[in-house]
């Protein structure tokens, strides 16, 4: 199993965790946006936002066998996914993106997705980037972060400086975030620390 793929399985099961934990009550909730783009520049709806994470999660173990959309189907998985049991889908569907993510042992595959080929290491990327700034902002919403007070603040994006990209923090002041060099790293230990933190509150 590859690098990525390996962080995929962490980040998972980390959101897998927090969202499995969203009472009947949380349902309704509002998660605020995040990002100061076309797009992902609206708040949006608790349900919402965990239905999209189990439609790219759907997807996933096609995209691995290299297969298109148009070979599967482009609407196969649109609509709600999660039904009258949300926590019992989200686990089924975790349980086939993780077992296919498992045999993936070569970074430079293709993946065909709907915007077009990218190298399956990229792609496993943008699936860890997702679900670890969802599981964040969920469990921030719930108030299972502790010390996590407070709006959650946009993040300006394609501010790039000589040392990375300026993002704004928590209290709106700007941060150089970590350049390409060491962002595989970082997100690995984000990965494991966001595991031990559902660890910790699934106990409780």
């Amino acid at each position: 199993m590859i690098h990525e793929a390996a962080v995929f399985l962490l980040a998972d099961r980390a959101a897998v965790s927090v969202f499995s934990r969203i009472s009947e009550a949380q349902w309704g909730d509002i998660l605020p946006h995040v990002f100061d783009m076309p797009g992902a520049d609206q708040p949006t709806p608790l349900r919402a936002a965990i239905n999209h994470y189990a439609y790219d999660n759907a997807w996933v173990p096609d995209m691995l066998a290299g297969r298109t959309m148009d070979e599967v189907g482009r609407d196969r998985f649109d609509g709600d996914l999660l039904g009258a049991n949300p926590a019992g889908v989200l686990q089924q569907i975790s349980t086939a993106a993780t077992r296919a993510a498992e045999q993936v042992t070569e970074s430079g595959i293709p993946v065909h997705c709907s915007y077009g080929d990218c190298p399956v290491d990229n792609y496993f990327w943008q699936l860890n980037i997702a679900r670890t700034l969802t599981a964040h902002d969920v469990a921030v919403l719930a108030g299972e972060i502790p010390g996590a007070h407070g709006p959650i603040h946009p993040v300006t994006l394609g501010e790039r400086t000589n040392g990375g990209v300026l993002r704004l923090t928590q209290d709106g002041s700007t941060a150089r975030s970590p350049t390409a060099e060491t962002a595989s790293s970082r997100a690995r230990s984000s990965a494991e620390s966001s595991t031990d933190a559902a660890a910790r509150f699934s106990s409780t």
